[in-house]
């Protein structure tokens, strides 16, 4: 097969595809006749990433394989189609991730050593949820805590093909430039009208944590008074629930009185 031919076909498999491609594959899709050998794909793949696709697209190498995506150049067209609005992170969030990369392995009380506050429940979970940690192993300590790291799927939805991309420690001296950092490749990812399929605002749970987060560290007696007042209210709920429950049963009961 020629090398142009192969080139177009390779592109057309990747604008299609809705996630990155490995080698592996990208050769399923030719038949046994007209296969071409690993090289030869490797060779029109490397040739691709150096190349715009009619000026527009680009193949961008990741972790997880390879994918056509639009040039940022064209971003700001591109992305008044989608309806959703791009994808926005707490502080809170944005800094457990950034610890986990760069620290990595790392456990959940070492982010929260280091942060200085408790580490939201909800921020572990969107981060497992979307892929983009897993468990590695558990640290020998009391309750063999677990040592979480990233995953392909973060490499990939940041644009890297490892976390050797990443900045630098010695380009990134404290905390906040690291999260400045993530936010600006975030903010790029968003720009290169790339296929995010997590487009939506924040959260709920994670609105309710940056507040509480917020609070907590400014105004410590107003978050006291807060939590409980939530206490309270969770308790008159409750009651209001059984008394709910008591009064049906009586209901039912005097049903069951006249039926007799």
């Amino acid at each position: 097969m020629q090398t142009e031919q192969l080139k177009k076909i390779l592109v057309g498999v990747l604008l299609s595809a809705s996630e990155p491609l490995s080698l592996e594959r990208l050769t399923l899709v030719f038949d046994e006749e007209d296969k071409p050998d690993n090289k030869q794909v490797k060779e029109a793949l490397a040739e691709l990433c150096t190349e715009s696709v009619a000026d527009v697209i680009v193949i961008k190498e990741v972790a997880s394989g390879f994918r056509a995506q639009i040039k940022a150049d064209y971003a700001p067209y591109i992305i008044k189609l989608w309806e959703e609005k791009p994808a926005r992170y707490s502080r809170a969030f944005l800094e457990t991730l950034v610890l986990i990369a760069y620290r990595q392995p790392v456990t959940r009380a070492e982010i929260e050593d280091i942060r200085g506050v408790a580490v939201n429940g909800s921020i572990i979970k969107t981060l497992f949820e979307r892929e983009w940690i897993r468990v590695v192993g558990h640290k020998e300590l009391p309750g063999r805590p677990e040592l979480l790291a990233t995953t392909k799927k973060f490499l990939d939805y940041f644009n890297l093909q490892s976390l050797d991309e990443l900045p630098t420690l010695d380009e990134i001296h404290n905390l906040d430039k690291a999260v400045e950092s993530l936010e600006h490749e975030l903010e790029l990812e968003v720009a290169e009208g790339m296929a995010i399929t997590e487009n939506q605002e924040i959260t709920p749970a994670e609105e309710i944590e940056q507040r509480d987060e917020t609070i907590q560290t400014e105004e410590p007696e107003q978050y006291d008074e807060m939590i409980q007042k939530e206490k309270l209210e969770q308790i008159e709920e409750i009651v209001r629930e059984e008394a709910l429950e008591q009064k049906e049963e009586m209901v039912q009961k005097e049903e069951l009185a006249v039926e007799v």
